[in-house]
């Protein structure tokens, strides 16, 4: 059971989410706007935050930008349109994933589960010392994944969550081939859709992340993307 936060500035759109939600076991509260939101996850321990992008007193963006500063809780977006502008916004402020309204509740719910299970190992006790620590290392492109710390010529980098997870499941499988479809199931933790643009979204700001090793994500046209270990030049 998960203990999740609505934010909407619609009241029918709360409700049929908690409903869905509490079906699931879950338990929740609401906010009407994105200070309140703030306010809440700020003051309460959530799971997992449900948030719409266009409300009033502050919008989602903004509300997701400010519970980043204090909070690594997964923050799943809700939007009436679906530009690729507006899922690169909601990334690079820290989101981790984007459904666009109209929405089934059913993919809602499955979505809310597969972040669910994804950021379980966050909140597992530490490894103990002797079984080490797992650190890639790829030129000047360090990835220390049991710190969750990644540098770029010694330089930490802040990556967004989901950031962090693909390139170090990227990393962990480097130099092979991988489909679209097995990083969408392995990273996100859901079935593949087909015209999901959310990987393409993350490899882009990904690549952005880690310049000037960005050509070490190799795209497989057609297939999906290789982590290269030594990129032809």
């Amino acid at each position: 059971m998960a203990k999740l936060l609505i934010v909407d500035d619609e009241a029918p759109i709360r409700m049929l989410i908690r409903k869905y939600a509490e079906y699931e076991g879950h338990t929740a509260d609401e906010a009407a706007d994105g200070m309140e939101a703030v306010r809440l996850a700020r003051g309460g321990s959530y799971d997992a935050i449900i948030m719409d992008i266009m409300m009033p007193e502050l919008d989602g963006f903004s509300a997701c930008r400010d519970i980043r500063r204090f909070s690594d809780v997964p923050i799943l977006m809700l939007s009436a349109r679906g530009e690729e502008y507006d899922k690169i916004n909601g990334f690079e402020f820290g989101a981790d994933d984007y459904i666009v309204k109209p929405f089934s509740p059913r993919e809602l719910m499955l979505r809310v589960e597969a972040i669910l299970k994804r950021v379980s190992p966050r909140t597992a006790p530490e490894r103990a010392p002797e079984q080490g620590k797992e650190i890639y290392t790829v030129d000047g492109l360090v990835a220390d994944v049991t710190a969750r710390i990644v540098t770029v010529d010694g330089k930490r980098v802040d990556l967004s969550p989901k950031e962090y997870d693909l390139l170090f499941y990227m990393m962990r499988n480097q130099n092979i081939a991988l489909s679209r479809e097995k990083l969408i199931c392995d990273v996100w933790g859901y079935d593949f859709y087909g015209v999901d643009r959310t990987l393409d979204t993350h490899i882009k700001l990904l690549r952005k992340s880690i310049a000037p090793y960005s050509d070490h994500i190799v795209t497989l046209r057609g297939v999906g993307y290789r982590f290269d270990a030594a990129p032809e030049s």
